[in-house]
């Protein structure tokens, strides 16, 4: 390796960024999870006419890092379990650090040949740990929303390809409608993806399900049947973002099939349980599918942004997503990253996934999903103990529910949902964890989510205590 120059621009700044990165990093155990900044405080200090003349570039990293004090959440910290945001192991923030300094634009081997092979080989690990299809195309995007889209484009291709229509050359005027069914409890991300591939919310159709949260097959089938010869693309969850439910899928996969649809897995956090021995049998059947999602910045644990999509009809995919013109230059060997994604000038995220894969190994990507799920059991059982609390959902994976009830005798619902409300903004601004809300079965609730490969047993408790803390003082002033 060559040295560095002395006099080299980038030495000071990369200094001081490192210093601030360590300092946010190895504090944030003793820091409030919560941000402690207003509003008007961030733009106060942030919102500086531009000057005309430029700064030394360490003096902007400084002054970027103290400006944004107190407005960071604590999320790659072990104590944030709001809204299934993973932290970032080491391994994969140092490769995303050099990704930074690399500067690769990952659309082609041409423009990055490391970029485009580490993509490759991370892609065979990913498809192995997940057990999918080894002869499944798949692609890198900014996170499961783009993925989905990824997905469904290709799914989109192929159902109308299968009744003579030519999507990427005559658009949707004219095509047959796609029908789009799936669970009533389904992610919003589903939402999006159709209304930017043109399918439309009016074409989804919303499924009842069981008490754990699953869509009943003879029910599924009924449905399916009902839409005719339409073309239709099956969405089911590997990993409900509430509950953590899994669908059926070796039971609902060959009905989609025997009815030719196309099957989509969400399983932006769910999927990840086929890398553990101890919970693979929720996936049971899921290889089946067409298509599946996950992320890579919730249970891997790599830096935002990426996500994951797979593709059991690679020529369906590239279809959808290639391109040729005279200017790029493309080889018939290597694999082309921008055949496979929506994105042409694009993060090489393929190097961060590469080395949060190589830090973790099989057994460690394992354990970690176990130790999570672990975690988010002792959570949510120990608040649900808690005089004024209880269990809505029992975490089966790393997600639980749990509700704050009003202690006036008589307490309607509302007032019942009134008081979880508070109960959360109570315990955030203790600063001690981060909790978020959600409505669930008409009923609202804390959410528990245990993604981080840092959270460990303190963290738990210190999240309990605070729970305990703000029920006991609410009793004390009903008092």
């Amino acid at each position: 390796m060559e040295s560095v120059r002395p006099d080299s621009p980038f030495r000071r700044s990369l200094e001081t960024a490192l210093h601030h990165a360590l300092h946010h990093l190895e504090s944030l155990h003793a820091r409030r999870v919560a941000p402690s900044a207003n509003l008007e405080e961030l733009r106060s200090r942030l919102a500086a006419p531009l000057a005309a003349e430029g700064l030394p570039a360490e003096q902007v990293v400084s002054e970027l890092a103290r400006a944004v004090d107190g407005g960071l959440l604590g999320s790659g910290g072990g104590r944030f379990f709001a809204w299934v945001v993973g932290g970032a192991l080491p391994a994969a923030v140092a490769a995303d650090w050099l990704t930074s300094a690399w500067d690769q634009n990952a659309v082609l081997y041409a423009t990055s040949p490391a970029a485009a092979v580490v993509e490759e080989v991370t892609g065979g690990w990913l498809k192995d740990v997940l057990g999918l299809p080894e002869h499944a195309s798949f692609t890198m995007a900014t996170g499961a929303q783009m993925a989905h889209v990824t997905c469904l484009a290709a799914a989109r291709h192929a159902l109308l390809e299968q009744r003579g229509w030519d999507v990427e050359q005559h658009g949707l005027y004219g095509a047959p409608s796609i029908q789009i069914l799936s669970s009533s409890e389904r992610h919003g991300s589903l939402e999006r993806a159709a209304r930017l591939l043109g399918l439309g919310r009016a074409q989804m159709i919303s499924l009842s399900t069981d008490t754990h949260g699953r869509l009943d097959p003879p029910a599924f089938e009924q449905a399916l049947a009902g839409s005719g010869s339409a073309p239709a693309i099956v969405w089911l969850q590997a990993g409900d973002i509430n509950n953590g439910a899994y669908d059926s899928f070796e039971t609902i996969i060959p009905i989609a099939h025997r009815h030719r649809a196309w099957v989509h897995v969400d399983g932006a956090i769910g999927l990840w349980a086929a890398a553990s021995p101890r919970l693979r049998h929720l996936v049971a059947g899921v290889e089946q599918a067409d298509s599946w999602v996950t992320d890579g910045h919730k249970w891997l644990n790599v830096p935002f942004d990426c996500g994951y999509g797979f593709v059991a009809h690679p020529e369906a995919h590239r279809a959808s997503m290639s391109l040729r013109a005279p200017y790029l230059t493309q080889q018939t060997e290597a694999r082309e990253p921008m055949d496979w994604t929506p994105e042409w000038s694009r993060r090489s995220r393929g190097f961060s996934s590469y080395a949060a894969l190589r830090q973790l190994g099989r057994n460690g990507i394992a354990e970690m999903v176990d130790r999570c799920c672990l975690h988010a059991h002792s959570l949510a059982t120990r608040i649900a103990r808690i005089p004024g609390a209880e269990m809505l959902w029992e975490p089966v994976i790393n997600q639980g529910l749990v509700r704050f009830l009003d202690p006036r005798p008589g307490a309607s619902p509302e007032d019942h949902d009134r008081r979880t409300d508070e109960v959360i903004a109570a315990i955030v601004a203790t600063g001690e964890a981060f909790f978020a809300g959600t409505t669930w079965r008409g009923r609202r609730a804390m959410r528990i989510s245990v993604c981080n490969w840092i959270t460990s047993g303190d963290d738990i408790d210190r999240a309990v205590n605070a729970v305990f803390g703000v029920l006991a003082s609410a009793r004390a002033v009903a008092l």
